[in-house]
């Protein structure tokens, strides 16, 4: 089974994001999981200290390479795992991958807590489940692959 990891990066370090993504690899794939994710081919933004929304030159980072190939992978994929916990700012690319997954019918796993910046009816509606928490979400994830009760 395939699942894309959804992450907002704008603002952050790139090296906060690859740990955190990288991590979130290392324990889908143990589950059994093919995982995509928006860090793939970015190692040369590795010198980012704050992500931008857009406007990187770079051919696999340019604007449009970044929305074809995240909506490639979304569409790729069976499941969306989409961490919005703690986000300060709305994560226009988030929000439009969750489009995205809506609109192809995937199976949307979101993690968002009360009050956060993206909590709005579409959001909310648009997820097949809603967790508040990332251990109760991966947890979910470990029993839906291995098909358990």
């Amino acid at each position: 089974m395939k699942i894309y990891i959804a992450y907002p990066l704008t603002g952050r370090n790139f090296r906060e994001v690859e740990s955190y993504i990288l991590d979130r690899v290392g324990t889908l794939n143990f589950f059994g999981y093919e995982v995509f994710h928006p860090l793939i081919f970015k190692s040369h933004l590795r010198k980012e200290k704050s992500l931008k929304a857009g406007g990187y030159k770079h051919p696999l980072s340019c604007d449009h390479a970044i929305i074809e190939r995240d909506f490639w992978m979304i569409n790729h994929a069976d499941i969306i795992y989409m961490n919005l916990l703690d986000a300060e700012r709305v994560s226009i690319g988030c929000m439009m991958e969750l489009a995205w997954a809506y609109q192809l019918r995937k199976h949307v796993v979101l993690i968002m807590e009360e009050g956060n910046v993206h909590d709005h009816a579409f959001v909310r509606e648009a997820a097949d489940v809603l967790f508040d928490n990332e251990v109760d979400a991966l947890n979910y994830l470990r029993k839906l692959i291995n098909r358990e009760i």
